[in-house]
């Protein structure tokens, strides 16, 4: 797979490849296509979505750093920010805006697989809606995560302002302008000042 122009098409586009794109050739494809973000779903097909704007980008860059710096106080895991992949039970291969995972488990990987797309879901994902994004896109990507062993998964919406809160087994939980969004387990204790976000709508 190559470069591709995609400057006339409208994003996010759905490709689907006439055989199965690998891991490796799908982080080639990505690498040769920044800063374009591109995902694989458990049928093989890839998704090419546009870059976030600038508000947008600002909103998740506060987001992912609120996590790290909360990580590099507890030390109990690994943060990760938006261009992080993970492959999932499914075949999928995903990226969230900012992303969790158990010390534990991430020890147990190889460094070949925490230098390519890790093997496994994240515990606590955290997805942020830019405009650029439909809202039930985002909605069936939070799906996928819970669906592939996340414990937790936050859907940060600036547009709406609103937080949706996604638990194992748990009927999904709706704030409304919430000043400030406190994390259950498996990160007990982060808290995420949302009001920020509002604020920049």
């Amino acid at each position: 797979m190559h470069t591709i122009d995609v400057t006339d098409l409208e994003l996010p586009i759905a490709l689907r490849p006439l055989k199965r794109v690998t891991d490796e050739e799908l982080l080639r494809f990505s690498e040769e296509n920044k800063p374009f973000k591109i995902e694989r779903n458990n049928q093989g097909e890839i998704t090419i979505m546009t870059p976030v704007g600038g508000i947008g980008s600002t909103h998740e860059a506060y987001v992912a750093s609120s996590l790290y710096q909360w990580n590099e106080a507890m030390q109990t895991g690994v943060a990760f920010i938006s261009n992080a992949g993970f492959k999932l039970p499914d075949h999928s291969c995903l990226s969230p805006d900012a992303a969790w995972i158990r010390l534990a488990r991430w020890t147990e990987l190889t460094p070949e697989e925490k230098e390519g797309y890790p093997p496994l879901c994240p515990d606590f994902v955290i997805e942020v809606r830019s405009r650029s994004d439909p809202r039930p896109l985002v909605e069936r990507k939070m799906q996928f995560w819970m669906e592939n062993g996340a414990q937790l998964g936050w859907l940060i919406d600036p547009i709406l302002a609103t937080v949706d809160i996604y638990k194992e087994n748990n009927a999904i939980e709706n704030l409304q302008r919430p000043e400030m969004v406190t994390a259950d387990e498996p990160v007990s204790g982060f808290e995420l000042r949302t009001s920020r976000l509002w604020s920049q709508r």
